[in-house]
């Protein structure tokens, strides 16, 4: 669990809140069904209406990441390109196809399939590539969803206000029902925003750096597997797998 993740939507809930109440507010005025209702599912039928069905249920899945994010790889990784490399020099490439049949990741797979059939390094190269640039346009894409819902909430908020108005404009003969129309006003602007700047905007941005750790282990194995292919010494590898262990 990424505790800093929990730990942000309580500070910000408990600015909100506390600010609220030290204003003399009331806990209750800020709980509007109507106005959750039109900020969240307006804003994400407006996500959904610009984005691919299999980019926003991606996108979507992708939120679990915000509080549980996946395990860094790196020592893992560290120790079997070491390993990877032994092997290669000393039984040959075709010593790496357990190692290629035995592993879960779908790019490490594609890597050493390529090294033990023999491809030429450069060509390896240019295909590991390819292969980066498209997982890092699909999870981008993904989580590019969240800041859709970041830009798109403030606006559908104001929708909501206008809705609210126009409520207590048709109730202006009955006074009972002009608070619940004023009401659900200024709550649909304060979850609009609220929502895209305590949530969607941060959430968006995590994503974001998490595809781009991964993305960065990626793009470290593509040169691995160049050096492997090519027979480059296990000094060249050791480098490597130092800037693996090191880099941010």
């Amino acid at each position: 669990m990424d505790w800093t993740s929990v730990a942000g939507i309580v500070l910000a809930l408990a600015g909100l809140l506390i600010g609220h109440s030290l204003e003399g507010g009331k806990l209750a005025s800020l709980m509007q069904p109507a106005a959750f209702v039109i900020v969240v599912v307006g804003t994400f039928g407006a996500v959904l209406l610009q984005t691919e069905k299999h980019t926003f249920l991606r996108g979507i899945r992708m939120l679990r990441w915000v509080f549980k994010p996946p395990p860094s790889q790196r020592a893992k990784l560290a120790r079997d390109i070491t390993q990877w490399s032994l092997l290669a020099r000393r039984d040959g490439l075709l010593a790496l196809e357990p190692h290629m049949l035995g592993n879960k990741d779908k790019f490490i797979q594609k890597g050493l399939r390529l090294v033990v059939d023999g491809i030429a390094p450069d060509k390896l190269r240019s295909l590991m590539e390819l292969e980066v640039t498209s997982y890092e346009f699909s999870q981008r894409q993904a989580a590019k969803i969240w800041e859709a819902a970041a830009g798109y909430s403030p606006t559908i908020g104001i929708i909501g206000a206008v809705l609210g108005l126009i409520h207590v404009m048709e109730n202006l003969g009955d006074p009972a029902k002009l608070g619940s129309g004023i009401a659900v006003a200024f709550v649909s602007t304060v979850y609009g925003v609220g929502l895209a700047n305590l949530f969607y905007y941060p959430v968006g941005n995590k994503l974001k750096n998490i595809v781009a750790e991964t993305v960065t282990q990626y793009e470290i194995l593509t040169d691995v597997f160049h050096d492997i292919a090519g027979g480059d010494h296990s000094r060249v590898i050791e480098e490597r797998v130092a800037s693996l262990l090191t880099r941010p």
